[in-house]
């Protein structure tokens, strides 16, 4: 059998639960607002974060390219829906105030 290389080393996975530990102890805070961190994936993303900054074995993160071409692509399809809902509404007429 050939033997798989790791994506993470253990020194990152170590951080990563070092962070989950503390989200459930709800003590992890975000870096920028400094706000109690609540989502599991959150907590995830600031442990690997942290372990790149220590320059653990962890992967870079995904393109900002690819993830805003993700993003134009689902607001955009949203925005020709509302539009078109808009139209569809009949518009009443405001009638002008008489003195």
């Amino acid at each position: 059998m050939a033997k798989t290389v790791r994506k993470y080393s253990n020194g990152a996975s170590k951080d990563v639960e070092r962070a989950m530990k503390k989200r459930k102890a709800g003590t992890l805070k975000s870096g920028g607002s400094g706000r109690k961190v609540r989502s599991r994936k959150q907590a995830i993303a600031i442990g690997l974060s942290e372990a790149r900054r220590e320059g653990k074995k962890v992967p870079p993160k995904k393109s900002a390219k690819s993830a805003g071409k993700k993003t134009a692509k689902k607001s955009s399809k949203s925005s020709s829906r509302k539009s078109t809902k808009k139209n569809t509404k009949k518009t009443k007429k405001k009638s002008s105030k008489k003195s």
